[in-house]
């Protein structure tokens, strides 16, 4: 089973851009549909991006279309979140998932595996 590690969080300003990175162990990688999520205080944990083992398809939530950017990088085990124009509401704890199954999912449930989660805050 896979083991993932955040990283590349922090504090930035409106309108910012940061990049997050998902180390991933083991040989197996690349056969995991990747995803992130985040959690705010007080809130549900909410889907962000996902993207396919190869990196040809990938889905994000509306909320931060056309702002954030998933991809992977397999021969590096790591997957990344670019994200830009960053706003105040993207502030949470943001969490990369692997999905073993053959579909791209949304679904928080669909995840078996889960990183310790980065903190990204965004001031106004």
């Amino acid at each position: 089973q896979v083991q993932l590690v955040e990283s590349g969080g922090g504090l930035v300003q409106a309108g910012g851009s940061l990049r997050l990175s998902c180390a991933g162990s083991g040989r197996t990688f690349s056969r995991y549909i990747m995803a992130w999520f985040r959690q705010a205080p007080g809130k549900e944990r909410e889907f962000v991006a996902t993207i396919t083992w190869n990196g040809d398809t990938s889905y994000y939530t509306d909320s931060v279309k056309g702002r954030f950017t998933i991809s992977r990088d397999n021969a590096k085990n790591t997957v990344y979140l670019q994200m830009t124009s960053l706003k105040p509401e993207d502030t949470a704890v943001y969490y990369c998932a692997a999905n073993p199954r053959q579909y791209l999912s949304s679904s928080w449930n669909s995840y078996d595996t889960w990183g310790q989660g980065t903190q990204v805050t965004v001031s106004s």
